[in-house]
């Protein structure tokens, strides 16, 4: 309490740890993550459209990208999970 007034002093509240997705999405976290999706999505292309892309044949972009964008999100989140348990003490 401050005595002067007779009011309690605010408290502050507690102190918001960032989200998954902001975790996901930071430079730190990122940045490592781009790199495994790089690898890993270069690795699925070749086994999955390696014989389209040799005779070159058409090949479904979507799937494509989605072997690289399925590697990052389980990286970056697998990362982001870690952090934020860390930032618990857990």
């Amino acid at each position: 309490m401050n005595s002067s007034e007779g009011m309690p002093l605010p408290v502050a509240g507690p102190r918001r740890r960032p989200g998954m997705w902001r975790l996901m999405l930071c430079w730190r976290i990122a940045c490592p993550s781009l790199k495994v999706a790089l690898v890993v999505g270069t690795v699925l292309n070749v086994l999955n459209n390696g014989e389209q892309i040799w005779l070159e044949h058409s090949v479904d972009l979507w799937r494509v990208a989605m072997n690289f964008v399925v590697p990052y999100c389980v990286a970056s989140y697998s990362a982001a999970r870690n952090e934020a348990r860390r930032a618990r003490g857990d």
